[in-house]
């Protein structure tokens, strides 16, 4: 009976022993694999216009009747944050709140504006409403939304205060939000440029001692 216990004590001994070694394992796979995903920005299209260049102003007329212009230098020096939505768009609903909130930690340089197209107004005006965007300009315009090429929603653009056109994609998070932001006070102008950027100059650093040993 004793040497059954001693055994069966030794088995799980052992077996807690493997367990562990799997879950270190596990974990050090984790942590590599964390290191090798880039992190994702948002997904700029290559249509329309491209960043860097210098948008023209649109005179447009927000739902509640105030004259907004999109585009161009900004008299009041701020960037300009679009985010294109739809009543139907579950994520856009989702989003908007998080718009405000990003943009609002910005106010001190960048403003919010939404928008949309369509002809039901009011739908867009319920929609206003129900989201509490009294604070926010709404635009329904065709040509805004022809102006950037904006075919998927929640899309997002955003325009410096010298109307230079600093980033645009589809965003589905915060994060998405955060990335276009990144791209204008960083001048990089995506994400994927980033992450090519620091893999070709990790290619040129392996290629200089090939070099020097050619030269010597």
């Amino acid at each position: 009976m004793i040497e059954a216990l001693i055994i069966s004590n030794i088995i799980l001994w052992i077996a807690s022993i493997a367990l562990a070694l799997m879950v270190f394992a596990l974990t050090r796979q984790v942590g590599i694999l964390h290191e090798r995903i880039a992190p994702a920005g948002a997904l700029m299209p290559t249509s329309g216009p491209k960043v860097g260049e210098l948008t023209q102003a649109l005179e447009l007329t927000a739902l509640n009747g105030d004259a907004v212009t999109i585009g161009g230098v900004d008299k009041n020096g701020l960037a300009t944050f679009i985010l294109y939505v739809s009543p139907t768009c579950p994520v856009c609903k989702a989003l908007v709140p998080t718009a405000q909130m990003l943009v609002r930690s910005e106010a001190n340089r960048m403003r919010l504006i939404l928008a949309s197209d369509g002809d039901e107004i009011s739908s867009h005006q319920s929609y206003s409403q129900d989201m509490n965007l009294n604070d926010t300009p709404y635009l329904l315009s065709e040509e805004l939304g022809r102006t950037f090429e904006v075919s998927k929603l929640p899309f997002a653009v955003l325009i410096a205060a010298d109307g230079t056109l600093r980033g645009k994609g589809l965003v589905n998070t915060r994060e998405h939000m955060e990335s276009l932001i990144e791209s204008m006070d960083s001048g990089i102008t995506s994400v994927q440029e980033y992450i090519g950027n620091l893999e070709s100059g990790a290619a040129n650093v392996d290629e200089k001692p090939k070099a020097m040993e050619t030269t010597s």
